[in-house]
């Protein structure tokens, strides 16, 4: 339960990543991150040793978005974040890991989030105290904490303090807001759901004839849910997807207009 809700609370920093790898090149996929190796880079996992975050040479002032500083502690938690999840890709796939090249897309990611957040509120669009609170209690009902203060306490648990909390809250509901005024509603159609539940059983379908010949494998079915067990799911998914994209878009056409300095 607590993987469910405390990503629930990265959609915003999610939307700016894929926005930052998506946009900045014709590169996709979330692997792309890991997959540079430099001579300037630190090794990822290799013989057991796993890499640690390199902070020593990043600036007070990482970037500046129209004026606005992006400070090297917001860099820093964000960099965190997106290097625990690009170590472990790189320690599966057997490769470097690039630190040089996942500072930079941090940092596009952070001045994604900011042009988008400064334009959700030039549009009206930026999230109030009462929109956090709906939101938090919305997030309290669909993962069965029972009070604010239980959901509060596990999220400081995962590193997250009230205070951080409402504030990542708030720049999720701006860009949802923004990005639904920029391209309408991001929620799939039951057309649309059905189609991803039927790919996804088809590939489930594909994996298991792939492994029949392995011996420990037999007389193993690979089992699909029910459309209706995995719609919630695939709903969030395809709505993930769907604001990333938008976002892309909209950012690109953010910067056409913006005076964007990083620092890195």
């Amino acid at each position: 339960m607590g993987k469910k809700w405390f990503t629930s609370l990265s959609v915003a920093a999610s939307i700016a990543v894929l926005t930052a790898c998506g946009g900045a090149s014709d590169e996709t996929g979330s692997a792309q991150q890991q997959e540079s190796p430099s001579a300037s880079s630190h090794e990822g996992a290799a013989a057991g040793q796993q890499a640690q975050p390199d902070l020593r040479d990043v600036p007070d002032v990482v970037a500046t978005v129209n004026g606005q500083d992006v400070s090297k502690d917001k860099f820093s938690k964000a960099y965190k974040a997106q290097f625990q999840q690009a170590a472990m890709q790189a320690q599966m796939s057997g490769q470097e890991l690039d630190q040089d090249q996942l500072k930079k897309q941090t940092a596009e990611s952070l001045v994604g989030t900011e042009l988008m957040l400064q334009e959700a509120k030039e549009r009206g669009l930026a999230a109030g105290d009462s929109d956090v609170d709906q939101k938090l209690e919305q997030l309290k009902e669909q993962n069965g904490f029972k009070s604010m203060d239980e959901l509060f306490a596990a999220l400081k648990e995962q590193g997250l303090g009230e205070k951080q909390a409402r504030a990542e809250v708030k720049s999720q509901v701006s860009l949802e807001k923004l990005l639904a005024d920029e391209s309408g509603s991001m929620e799939p159609t039951d057309e649309e759901l059905k189609t991803a539940y039927d790919k996804f059983a088809d590939q489930q379908k594909k994996a298991a004839e792939g492994q029949k010949q392995a011996p420990e494998s037999e007389g193993k079915k690979a089992e699909v849910p029910p459309f209706e067990e995995m719609k919630a799911q695939l709903a969030q998914q395809l709505k993930s997807q769907k604001q990333a994209t938008a976002a892309q878009s909209l950012v690109v056409e953010l910067k056409k207009d913006a005076d964007v300095q990083i620092l890195l």
